[in-house]
């Protein structure tokens, strides 16, 4: 079952990285949002216990809290409109947007999901403060007053649909993500009370 998540996993990204590359914000988000919130979490279930667990072979480095910081960074960063407009004309700037949005979901997801319940219980906290700042960039990108990202007779809709989708999947996945670890950590608490 884990195989085939990530399998899953692998097999949605090109899907994600083609609309990101021509979709405008809407696009970008679909992209953005199939990296992070779809493919990333699937890609760290399937690698858990092998070769390729981060949690297991770098564990300094796959530390819920932390990583969750990475990801914050990266996100809110490449929405900055310069960064936006950069990755927007495309080449290495757009292959570069994509490839750290996947590496910041997935060293996320990684340390979440890792071994121990100290760390899933840090991991709750991680997804939640994940699902907090994917809704208020998503809030502050779809409820803008004016384009943000791009100029033409249909950018402040494309705008506020690709605000959406960020509130509908990011925020939606770090949150039920969340919940369903803290529901794990309670059952498995209340099974050795």
């Amino acid at each position: 079952m884990k195989r085939a998540g990530a399998i899953l996993g692998l097999a949605l990204l090109p899907l994600g990285w083609a609309a990101a590359a021509g979709g405008g914000m809407t696009g970008h988000m679909v992209g953005h949002m199939l990296a992070v919130a779809v493919a990333a979490p699937l890609l760290a279930w399937g690698l858990i216990d092998g070769p390729l667990d981060l949690a297991r072979r770098a564990p300094r480095l796959a530390r819920p809290m932390p990583a969750m910081v990475v990801e914050l960074a990266v996100v809110w960063g490449w929405h900055l409109p310069a960064a936006r407009a950069l990755a927007d004309a495309g080449g290495v700037a757009l292959v570069v947007e994509q490839a750290m949005f996947l590496a910041a979901g997935l060293l996320l997801w990684a340390s979440v999901l890792g071994t121990g319940p100290e760390r899933r219980a840090s991991g709750v906290g991680a997804l939640l403060l994940t699902s907090m700042h994917m809704t208020l960039l998503g809030a502050l990108i779809g409820l803008a007053p004016r384009p943000l990202y791009a100029h033409g007779d249909h950018a402040l809709a494309d705008q506020q649909l690709g605000g959406v989708v960020m509130l509908m999947v990011g925020a939606a996945s770090y949150f039920l993500g969340g919940l369903a670890m803290l529901a794990t950590l309670l059952r498995q608490r209340g099974a050795t009370a």
